[in-house]
């Protein structure tokens, strides 16, 4: 069973930090796409990052270029989300998402909170 648990979110005021994880189970990365999701209050989902096995290429919404970065731990099975120099507009529900590569059969996580603010 494919199981996805988000944590790490939280307030944090504009410029600072914060790393997102997503506990995965019941499944390996090697035939999973990971991306991370976000929406904010009032507006659409929108894939914020990607991680694709088992090259570890990465791609990224051009808002978050720079400041965020997405890896994962094959050893934990966990994927992290590194958010630096937050801003006010990256106030979101945080989403972890898994893709079967073969399959297409996508996974969700229930998401977490980032609230930036001052």
């Amino acid at each position: 069973q494919v199981q996805l648990v988000e944590s790490g979110g939280g307030l944090v005021q504009p410029g600072g930090s914060l790393r997102l994880s997503c506990a995965a189970s019941g499944f390996g990365f090697s035939n999973y796409v990971m991306r991370w999701y976000r929406q904010p209050p009032g507006k659409e989902r929108e894939l914020v990052a990607t991680i694709a096995s088992p090259t570890g290429s990465t791609s990224y919404v051009d808002s978050v270029k720079g400041r965020f970065t997405i890896s994962q731990d094959n050893v934990k099975n966990t994927v992290y989300l590194q958010m630096n120099s937050l801003k006010p507009e990256d106030t979101a529900v945080y989403y972890c998402n898994a893709q079967n590569r073969r399959s297409r059969n996508q996974y969700w996580g229930q998401g977490t909170q980032v609230t930036v603010s001052s």
